[in-house]
């Protein structure tokens, strides 16, 4: 149920982090936009970071250097997220945006890629993929 808690408040906060960049873009470059979201995220992390202090920074040194560029990722999305929805309208961009990360999902977790329990692909997770697809197309026309 926390997860599931977690994953809804995530993807309202994913809607707005679009509109509010798209928003911005229209105001300054892609570039400091991007800028300013990652720099503003980082000042909040550090903030939230002083008053939990969860003490696990020493394991750092373990982390595999691929884990540690996922926050290059961010570029790539806050930029994908903003064009996107200045392009395609915020509803539309976001059901494309929700179909590719299920997509990826699913290949990472049926593939067991990057030390993630492997998927057993079924039936029903085949014809899921496709009916949502379909919807693509549907809500497109």
């Amino acid at each position: 149920m926390k997860g599931m808690i977690f994953s809804i408040i995530a993807g309202a906060f994913i809607s707005l982090h679009g509109v509010f960049n798209s928003r911005m873009s229209e105001e300054l470059s892609p570039w400091h936009t991007i800028s300013i979201v990652h720099l503003v995220g980082f000042i909040v992390a550090i903030i939230i970071y002083m008053f939990v202090r969860d003490g696990r920074v020493k394991g750092f040194g373990e982390v595999p250097f691929l884990y540690v560029l996922g926050g290059t990722f961010g570029v790539v999305i806050v930029l994908g997220e903003m064009t996107a929805i200045r392009l395609l309208g915020m509803s539309f961009a976001i059901v494309i945006l929700l179909i590719s990360q299920l997509l990826f999902a699913f290949i990472v977790d049926s593939n067991g890629l990057f030390g993630m329990s492997r998927l057993k692909v079924t039936f029903q997770h085949v014809i899921g993929m496709v009916m949502m697809i379909a919807g693509v197309v549907i809500f497109k026309l």
